[in-house]
């Protein structure tokens, strides 16, 4: 490319959309069904139920400790597909692009989604580009839809389902990206090295699947955070879920933090973890699966579903001793995290 910045002809549909097409785009998402460049991907059979989903990244900023706006849209489409028990195989790409965006750091985001679709397995069948004028955005914002097939025959993992008795399990420390994205906007120093918990999770949670725990119910706690994933399974299953304060993992840094910011953990964003809910019976298993790997050593179990309960409600016993309702967040602690 002879311009070092996204200009509005890189949009524009004709030779200079196409030669960036085939000089940056391609030089990280080559593959055969990519390389047919067609306005859809054909893709080979898939035997088992399909899950599909989507969702958009509009973080700031782009890059932040720990990964940038790239690692997040595969991570967080891979991480959908997984919470609902599949395998996750295809992604699309869509790129709203700022004129004036450096080509530069649109190479490192691109490198990062390579490398992130790398490490899930996932292929990225197929995608589009848009650039709007200078001022229209806030250099790139990044579209990924995915599907994938169920890991085994006969799951049924939902908000819906979980049960008294079901053990709530978190795969690790709570708030890591939030706190990254904190520093990394604000420019703060609190002496100590925070980075996001940005992380595909297939390739941990499907050993899980696979060794027959009886997972329910699984998100994973982004915008929101852990309290707000518990409320909406205890409210969608119509259950009382009982979490304990003392075992939830988060780093100290990050609790230092939160103190000195006002911020709860139970409300940080997450892009790395998971919570199960799954069968009591099963949950040692489950947790000694999860820290075979490097994304799920800090996986712990926090608490249970207590009981039925007709409106839904989530109790943390606290440090202290006592207890007190966990309510579902009214608005973001701080806006575009994801």
């Amino acid at each position: 490319m002879n311009s070092d910045i996204v200009t509005l002809a890189h949009g524009s549909g004709g030779r200079a959309q196409q030669k960036f097409i085939n000089e940056v785009i391609k030089k990280y998402f080559s593959n055969p069904v990519l390389d047919k460049m067609e306005d859809g991907a054909v893709l080979p059979p898939i035997k088992g139920r399909i899950v599909m989903t989507t969702d958009s990244f509009v973080v700031s900023p782009v890059f932040f400790p720990g990964g940038d706006i790239g690692r997040l849209s595969i991570c967080g489409t891979v991480n959908d597909l997984t919470a609902m028990g599949a395998r996750p195989m295809y992604l699309t790409a869509g790129f709203i692009m700022e004129e004036g965006l450096s080509i530069i750091d649109l190479e490192k985001i691109l490198g990062s989604m390579q490398k992130a679709a790398k490490e899930a397995g996932v292929i990225i069948a197929g995608g589009d580009t848009k650039v709007v004028e200078k001022g229209k955005a806030d250099r790139i914002f990044i579209n990924t839809s995915g599907i994938g097939e169920m890991v085994k025959s006969g799951i049924n993992i939902s908000a819906s389902n979980a049960v008294p008795g079901d053990a709530v399990i978190i795969s690790g420390t709570l708030g890591d990206h939030e706190i990254s994205i904190v520093k990394g906007r604000e420019g703060l120093e609190f002496g100590a090295v925070i980075s996001s918990d940005c992380a595909p999770l297939n390739r941990m949670l499907e050993p899980v699947i696979k060794a027959g725990v009886r997972i329910n119910a699984m998100r994973d706690p982004t915008r929101g955070g852990l309290a707000a994933v518990l409320n909406e399974i205890a409210a969608a299953s119509g259950i009382e879920i009982s979490i304990d304060e003392g075992k939830i993992p988060v780093k100290k840094a990050v609790r230092s933090i939160c103190s000195v910011l006002g911020f709860d953990p139970l409300y940080l964003a997450n892009e790395g973890k998971m919570a199960l809910l799954c069968a009591g019976k099963d949950s040692m298993r489950a947790v000694s699966i999860l820290k075979k790997n490097k994304y799920g050593r800090d996986a712990a179990i926090i608490g249970n579903v207590s009981g039925k309960d007709r409106k839904g409600k989530v109790l943390l016993k606290t440090s202290a001793g006592g207890e007190r309702i966990v309510f579902m967040p009214e608005g973001e602690q701080l806006p575009r995290i994801c």
